[in-house]
């Protein structure tokens, strides 16, 4: 017996790529969020069918509110539809946004390693952009977002 094929996407979410114009009114990125944009996405772009055909794997995993990245499930079958259907999202909660793939996987481990260093990396960043403002409950937050991603599983 074959087990379920699934590809997994790492995804950045660029909120309000034009913020610097618009004022700071951003929304926070949760999972519930990014997968009700993707679902109403699939629904236009594909109708019911393709919405119910990828629904049975669809699933965001995980997703860090501060770095903005996040880890979708979909099965092997369904991911081009998905990964269209991502690329055709332009808002969240009426918000601009736009996503960015980092890495396509076909393993969760593969994913993980991926996933792992992004975020490491985007962290870097936001200690140097944030400064002085960096406090021990950041860090804090950080390593359990990281500790989020170590546990991930099927």
């Amino acid at each position: 017996m074959v087990g379920f094929k699934n590809r997994y996407m790492v995804m950045e979410v660029f909120l309000n790529p034009n913020r610097e114009k618009a004022g700071d009114n951003s929304v926070i990125i949760t999972q519930f969020n990014v997968s009700k944009a993707v679902k109403d996405s699939l629904l236009e772009n594909f109708g019911e069918c393709g919405l119910a055909s990828s629904l049975g794997s669809f699933q965001v995993k995980y997703v860090n509110s501060i770095t903005n990245v996040c880890i979708i499930r979909v099965s092997r079958e369904e991911y081009q539809k998905l990964w269209s259907a991502i690329t055709m999202v332009t808002n969240i909660a009426n918000c601009p946004v736009v996503f960015n793939l980092l890495d396509l996987s076909g393993s969760i481990r593969a994913c993980k390693n991926a996933a792992l260093k992004c975020e490491e990396s985007k962290f870097e960043q936001y200690k140097l952009m944030v400064g002085d403002r960096f406090s021990s409950a950041d860090s804090d937050r950080m390593n359990s977002y990281l500790d989020r991603i170590k546990v991930l599983e099927h």
